[in-house]
């Protein structure tokens, strides 16, 4: 049985190797910081996806491109974005790791 453990999490493993390789560098920042990067980035029209989740209470993730990086936050409130901003909302947002 335990090997049978050990070769699912190996798997599991591979999946988000095989995801972050697919998906390139997603960056993790504070929902100030998502923010300011748009805001440089505002001659552009830089576009966010944006999920809302959460079982018990909400939550807001948003996803956005510059520079070769996808940037990531989450949010317990909804971010006030500008409205220079395209914005596609998703269903759900999954992030590998």
């Amino acid at each position: 049985m335990a090997a049978g453990t050990a070769g699912a999490a190996a798997a599991a493993a591979a999946a988000i190797a095989n995801a972050i390789k697919a998906s390139g560098a997603i960056v993790e920042v504070d929902p100030e910081v998502f923010v300011a990067i748009l805001a440089r980035n505002r001659d552009n029209h830089p576009l966010v996806v944006m999920a809302e989740g959460g079982v018990i209470k909400a939550n807001y993730r948003y996803l956005a491109a510059c520079r070769g990086f996808i940037f990531y936050t989450r949010s317990a409130n909804a971010l006030m974005l500008p409205g220079y901003v395209d914005i596609i909302t998703a269903r759900k947002i999954w992030t590998p790791g």
